[in-house]
């Protein structure tokens, strides 16, 4: 199973992030959190693995209308909140890679009918925000 949408843009690494958090924005998604694991892998494992991983960044996004759908629907769904949306780019890259986890992975870990109407609405929503940066590419 494919756990993941992505696209690949041939954007700076932080013009790629930027626009991730605009087009994810335009979405109805906030940042609830920003994990940069280069920054954090120097400061922990030291300059090499930090080079070793890159630019890479995790954002973790929220529509707070689609999580609480989510939540009333079954409040375990919370393990697997906020969307991770990763923006990332090794030193030998020409191109910045951006992806999101796919909602429908909810669907495969839950019963409930409802969660599958809240995965396909959010999952709409990655995917329009994920194409919007390949327009905006170039």
């Amino acid at each position: 199973m494919t756990y993941t949408l992505a696209t690949t843009v041939s954007l700076p690494w932080a013009e790629a992030l930027e626009r991730t958090r605009e087009a994810l924005a335009a979405q109805g998604f906030g940042i609830l959190t920003e994990i940069n694991i280069r920054s954090t892998f120097e400061a922990k494992l030291g300059a090499d693995a930090a080079d070793a991983v890159g630019d890479y960044v995790i954002l973790g996004a929220c529509n707070p209308a689609l999580a609480s759908r989510a939540l009333a629907a079954e409040p375990e769904m919370g393990a697997l909140l906020p969307c991770n949306v990763v923006v990332r780019r090794n030193s030998a890259a020409e191109s910045t890679t951006v992806e999101a986890i796919d909602p429908q992975t909810m669907v495969q870990l839950s019963s409930a009918p409802s969660v599958k109407d809240v995965a396909d609405d959010a999952g709409t929503r990655l995917r329009k925000a994920l194409a919007s940066l390949g327009q905006a590419d170039g």
